[in-house]
């Protein structure tokens, strides 16, 4: 019987993916002064479980003023890799499942209430709130606080920011990086005309917008081992009328190639208010198409990915090399399994919780001692 080629396995450099099914970073404003809690503990370690190739941590900042909450995990700190490092040995006590890590920098749209309290941005002056940053001196929506435009100091700092935080999850045995350039976060608010207007080396031509985002590349690049995969994550457009587009992403996309990216993840938008989106099942696979016809990368596809017949079309066709799950694994943590029921595949579980499954599939399962991955 031939494999679905979802569950093929795939290799990023040293790294072995079981299948080509990835768990999207998803944040869940769950930490205390950027240090991960119990909850980090539960949520990860349920998801390590599902049968996925590879478990994203969730946008980390890499300083304290890049939380998009005051209740965003951080790594920037002993205290902050240490709570890290306690979350990761308990969830790899019963799980082999490869982790990656998101780093990344809110910019202009940090300083924000979680948000199941409306998510409102919190001023400077006001508990839990602080001073945004951003490559001009442009709100992300009216009636925000103004950001302070970064300066040459500024850049250096934040750019060393994102080394020493690859440097802590090397230390935690992270086995890739994911730096997040998308969704109208720092990096995303260089790369677009609509959040930079600067008139130096940093703002203007394309050339000039890509250039810190891509020193931020090569510094993490620089400062892991070389068979450490980086990843990058971009939006592959804002969805608003001159602003950022799929041909300015493939630009970005090759020469992230050229300095040694790994993979690149497509997404869209999140850096404009006035962004209109066309929502429906695969909505960014074609983004991500554009991206893969146009470099050698990997390529990840991810939003409203739901169907596991629709999942499989996506990478059988060539559209992407991996899909990424984010709300749809929230909602079913077991939903590789079910994929593998469904299309005939092998898919790793733990012994614990086989009786779980109907006889007839238990011979899909790959059991190995207690660890599913």
């Amino acid at each position: 019987m031939t494999t679905p080629k979802l569950f093929e396995p795939f290799r990023i450099g040293t790294l072995t993916l079981a299948n080509r099914i990835v768990i999207a970073p998803m944040c869940q404003y769950s930490a205390v002064d950027g240090c991960m809690t119990d909850w980090h503990v539960i949520h990860l370690g349920h998801l390590a479980l599902s049968g996925a190739a590879l478990l994203t941590i969730e946008a980390t900042a890499v300083e304290p003023a890049g939380r998009i909450t005051y209740a965003d995990v951080g790594l920037y700190d002993t205290a902050t890799e240490s709570a890290m490092g306690r979350v990761l040995e308990s969830v790899r006590r019963h799980s082999d499942m490869p982790v990656a890590i998101q780093l990344a920098h809110a910019g202009r749209k940090a300083s924000t209430e979680v948000p199941w309290k409306g998510g409102a941005q919190i001023a400077p002056s006001a508990t839990n709130g602080w001073q945004t940053l951003a490559p001009s001196a442009l709100p992300f929506a009216a009636g925000q606080s103004t950001p302070h435009a970064l300066e040459r100091a500024d850049l250096e700092r934040i750019r060393d920011a994102f080394a020493a935080a690859a440097l802590r999850a090397a230390r935690l045995g992270i086995d890739a990086v994911q730096l997040h350039s998308a969704h109208g976060y720092l990096l995303h608010q260089f790369l677009s005309p609509l959040s930079n207007r600067r008139e130096d080396e940093y703002g203007g031509s394309l050339e000039n917008r890509m250039r810190f985002p891509l020193e931020v590349f090569e510094a993490v690049r620089h400062a892991l081992p070389a068979e450490k995969p980086v990843a990058v994550r971009v939006s592959g457009t804002d969805w608003v009328e001159g602003g950022w587009d799929i041909g300015q992403t493939i630009a970005y996309a090759r020469a992230l190639e050229a300095r040694g990216c790994a993979v690149i993840h497509v997404s869209s938008g999140g850096l404009d208010p006035r962004q209109s989106i066309p929502l429906g099942p695969s909505y960014q696979v074609p983004l991500a198409r554009a991206v893969r016809q146009a470099t050698r990368m990997p390529v990840v596809a991810v939003g409203l990915i739901t169907d596991y017949e629709q999942a499989e079309a996506i990478v059988s066709t060539g559209d992407a090399d991996f899909v990424a799950l984010a709300r749809a694994m929230l909602y079913d943590p077991r939903w590789p399994w079910h994929a593998a029921a469904h299309l005939g595949a092998h898919v790793r579980a733990p012994e614990q919780y086989l009786r779980s499954q109907p006889r007839q599939y238990r011979a899909l399962f790959d059991l190995k001692g207690s660890a599913a991955g």
